[in-house]
């Protein structure tokens, strides 16, 4: 049910709506609206709901409503751990590497066969290990669920277990209680007397929401949330699934997909099988009509052949390469106190341009804290927090008189290093009004004991307070600017010198959850760095954009109803969610939306939070990020948990994101360009001339390139400045333009080595051999950036690992161990040395092809009908996008105009 209370003006935990607007003098108190989620009650439901509250419902209608709506618990599917292990072997590069390992038991490689097998292994187990660590999120959601409560059944107050509650149970509700069902205050007591106060209710964990609600008779009450004053009776309306908590599950159990980074594995497997599988079946096919008849045309002998060159063809490194960069930097990141739960969220992080992040306890502290007050008839600071403190009761549970209290022991001298924590030196509190919901304020009665004076001290509800000092219009202003700015305001008043009645205003306290010390700075640090950070909380929308002014942010907070809106497309909505910065008044679902269409727009998002209604939004979202201190719900859903308290951490995680991105994409170019110039090589050379080299040279050269790049995981990397992305066209055009270059330097190799220099076959395919190893292996020192080779020098750990690999190379031709016959110095030097110049002029073609590609090339190259649609979409919104921007300059303009003639009259 929808409640209106006045959130500024009620500084006390009474929480009483206010039902006109305040008039005291001349202006009035604006009354502030707050806004709360509604549930809708079917008819058919609302039948149900119509208990007895001192009766119950009896045995026959519980058993009735169990069968209807099933137990008050969360239902989840788990799956198998093996089945899970399995799911690891899946995949275009895992298939390929399967077929490899196929291939190498028929053709009886078994030393290959092994090798294979055992990186596979590793790269499962990698991922099943790291990734087994994070517990179920539904598992965690169970855990913030009541386990006892009690419940009239039958005309008895009894205590039962939560799972067996049913809409229409008759609940009862007291200080501490977590709520075990949704359901509706009935304003009465547990023996049913009147309840005079009403329930405050901490549903910050659901709804984001910094404060403490006052519930009355009506009102709705959710699960998990949890009782901080006060005692009531309700009805149980939703159980289970059906609760707000229970539809935060079945989000996250929709919010299951296949994640980008395996999307882009994928898409680099589904080429490397299609170029493989084609081009060996062409040769498979040549060679057994080439031959037919003869003893190298019997089908066993050619299978023999193409297998060998499938096997080394695939990268079978691949999947390894990229799961230890990625696990080294999960270990790198735990020293900073992140935890990586999902391995690939490590590398998607990079590509995050989006972070949306939740306010309450995430970008600020989640408890009240005294700000600037307003302050009237001389007094200072010091003078109202002395006062509040006077007229505060020490042993209430309520968030304000907390903050009240804390403020002023953190800056008051006088109430440091007292002997007795109550007690105030030079002051005697002689009697206590505690508050009252009818009078609105607390009242103390108060000895000076110095001078023997005594004077009284009244602190509550702004317009209360006003009121009984005869009214100040400037109070008034003050206090609606407050609450204007989402601030909560306080009154404070005391009696003047010698009157024990006459009242004078000493202020307004104003209290606020403010941000985390590092926010503002992790916020600009993540704008430098290209991301867009985005505030959605549950919490109003005057409070939303009170945080995103001091943090620096736009105050372009807009209500939740934008997200919903039936008469705009989802085009025009997503449009909202990029253009605005944040939204407000917010519920699970909508959060979940907003990380939906962004990422329908092919944007990857990040999300942060900390309550059980982040959950579905950090399940949903590409990187899930649980900040310190959040639910076990957020904990389970998230891919990244922070342990030390603060935001700076993100940025920690953005920049090791980002080195391993240029990592694993070095390697994955120079994979696909090395594989590409194989086949390419050999698909000629054997059509062309049946020309092939040994197995063992071949297997030779796949095991010790692989070998040696699996040390990229700590080779030097150069940061971008700008999210990362993958551009899968771009690279594998730049794979086939280098691979393809490879391939002419090899024939030229070969074409020169026999029929110029005029070598026996021996030495030509230890020449061959040399060159197949080192040309192709020394393109990653160019592949490991965007630009020059020279503009970032790579590690002493990774250039020792592949230069050795090819001295290796280099050793066993020179001196003709395993290639057959030896080449000489000469040879390998010249060989070695080509190789290394050749990648200078392979770099400076990286650079150009990086420096003038663009999604529009790849669309007119090759024009699918897909890439057609995202360049006009692309186009349309460029158009959309410089009206906007005009428009907002246009406006910036006349403002600027209008402050220059404002100074120019002043």
């Amino acid at each position: 049910m929808s409640e209106k209370n006045d959130i500024q003006m009620q500084p006390v935990p009474t929480g009483t709506p206010a039902d006109k607007e305040e008039k005291v003098g001349n202006v009035e108190i604006e009354e502030q609206v707050h806004h709360e989620h509604v549930e809708e009650i079917s008819p058919e439901l609302e039948a149900l709901l119509q208990t007895d509250p001192l009766q119950g419902l009896t045995d026959d209608e519980v058993a009735r409503r169990l069968e209807t709506f099933g137990r008050n618990e969360l239902i989840e599917k788990k799956r198998h751990p093996l089945l899970k292990f399995l799911s690891y072997f899946t995949g275009a590069i895992a298939y390929l590497i399967e077929i490899a390992v196929i291939c190498s038991a028929i053709v009886g490689d078994w030393a290959d066969f092994g090798i294979i097998l055992a990186l596979l292994f590793i790269n499962a187990t990698i991922g099943f290990v790291e990734e087994a660590k994070a517990e179920s999120a539904l598992d965690a959601l169970k855990q913030t669920l009541a386990l006892k409560t009690r419940c009239w059944r039958n005309g008895h107050l009894v205590e039962l277990d939560t799972a067996e509650l049913v809409p229409g149970d008759v609940i009862v509700l007291r200080l501490g209680d977590i709520i075990p069902a949704d359901g509706r205050l009935l304003g009465i007591g547990a023996t049913g007397e009147t309840t005079e106060g009403d329930l405050m209710v901490d549903q910050s964990a659901l709804t984001g929401e910094s404060l403490p609600l006052a519930k009355n008779k009506g009102a709705t009450v959710y699960s998990s949330s949890i009782v901080k004053q006060g005692q009531q009776m309700a009805v149980v309306t939703k159980t289970g699934g059906d609760t707000f908590i229970g539809r935060a599950a079945g989000l996250m159990a929709v919010a299951t997909e296949e994640g980008h980074f395996q999307k882009i594995i994928n898409r680099i497997g589904n080429f490397l099988i299609l170029i493989t599988v084609v081009l060996v079946l062409i040769i498979m096919i040549y060679l057994l009509v080439k031959n037919r008849g003869t003893k190298n045309g019997d089908f066993k002998h050619v299978l023999e052949q193409v297998l060998v060159l499938t096997i080394a063809a695939i990268p079978v490194g691949l999947p390894t390469v990229m799961s230890v960069t990625m696990a080294m930097g999960a270990k790198e990141l735990a020293l900073r106190k992140v935890i990586v739960k999902r391995l690939t969220a490590v590398e998607e992080m990079a590509s995050v341009s989006v972070l949306c992040s939740d306010k309450t306890g995430t970008l600020t502290l989640n408890e009240l804290t005294f700000d600037e007050p307003y302050l009237t008839n001389n007094y200072t600071s010091n003078d109202i927090l002395l006062y509040s403190y006077l007229a505060a009761e020490p042993g209430a549970n309520d968030p304000i008189e907390f903050a009240v209290r804390t403020a002023a022991e953190e800056q008051l001298d006088i109430l440091k290093d007292r002997t007795y924590k109550h007690d105030v030196p030079g002051y005697k509190v002689t009697s206590f009004l505690p508050f009252n919901p009818s009078t609105k304020m607390t009242q103390a009665t108060v000895m000076k004991l110095d001078t023997q004076e005594s004077f009284k001290v009244a602190k509550g509800a702004p317009q209360v307070i006003i009121r009984l000092v005869g009214g100040d219009d400037d109070a008034v202003r003050a206090v609606n600017s407050l609450a204007k700015r989402g601030l909560r305001a306080l009154g404070v008043a005391r009696t003047k010198s010698g009157s024990l009645e006459d009242y004078e205003l000493v202020g307004m306290i104003s209290l606020i959850d403010p941000p985390r010390p590092d926010s503002a700075e992790t916020i600009r640090r993540c704008n430098d760095m290209g991301v867009d950070v985005k505030m959605i909380t549950g919490d109003q929308q005057i409070i939303a954009k009170e945080v995103a002014h001091r943090l620096g942010m736009g105050r372009v907070i807009l209500d939740a109803g934008h997200l919903v809106d039936p008469d705009k497309s989802d085009e025009e909505i997503t449009e909202h969610c990029i253009r605005a910065d944040g939204f407000a008044q917010v519920i699970p679902e909508h959060k979940y939306r907003v990380v939906e269409l962004l990422q329908n727009r092919g944007i990857l998002v990040g999300m942060t939070g900390d309550g059980v209604n982040d959950a579905p939004a950090l399940k949903k979202a590409n990187v899930g990020i649980a900040v310190h201190g959040c639910t076990d719900a957020a904990r389970s859903a998230a891919d990244i948990v922070l342990l030390a308290p603060g935001l700076s951490t993100i940025v920690d995680g953005l920049m090791t994101s980002r080195a391993i991105f240029q990592r694993m994409r070095s390697y994955a170019l120079y994979r696909i360009t090395s594989t590409v110039h194989f086949l390419m090589f050999f698909f000629c050379i054997t059509m062309a001339l049946q020309w092939r080299m040994k197995p063992i040279l071949l297997i030779l050269i796949c095991i010790l390139n692989d070998a040696a790049t699996l040390v990229i995981s700590v080779d030097n990397a150069k940061i971008s400045a700008h999210p990362d992305k993958w551009r899968i066209g771009q690279l594998i055009f730049l794979s086939i333009v280098l691979g393809a270059l490879l391939t002419a330097l090899s024939f030229a190799h070969f074409f020169v080595a026999r029929d110029v220099i005029h070598v026996n076959e021996e030495q030509l395919e230890a020449i061959m051999y040399l060159h197949i190893s080192s040309a192709p292996h020394f393109v990653i020192f160019s592949t490991r950036l965007s630009g020059h080779f020279w503009e970032n020098f790579p590690s002493p750990i990774f250039f020792i690992a592949v230069m050795g690999t090819q001295v290796f190379a280099m050793l066993i031709c020179v001196y003709g161990v395993i290639v057959g016959k030896a080449i000489g110095w000469i040879w390998g030097i010249s060989v070695i040395g080509i190789s290394l110049v050749y990648f200078v002029f392979l770099d400076f073609v990286k650079v150009f092809i990086f420096k003038h590609w663009n999604f529009e090339f790849t669309a007119h190259a090759w024009p699918t009908k897909v890439r057609k649609e995202k360049l006009a979409a692309r186009k349309v919104r460029a158009i959309q996008q410089q009206r906007v921007w005009s428009s907002i300059n246009y406006v910036r303009q006349i403002g600027a105009k209008i402050k220059v003639l404002e100074m120019l009259k002043g």
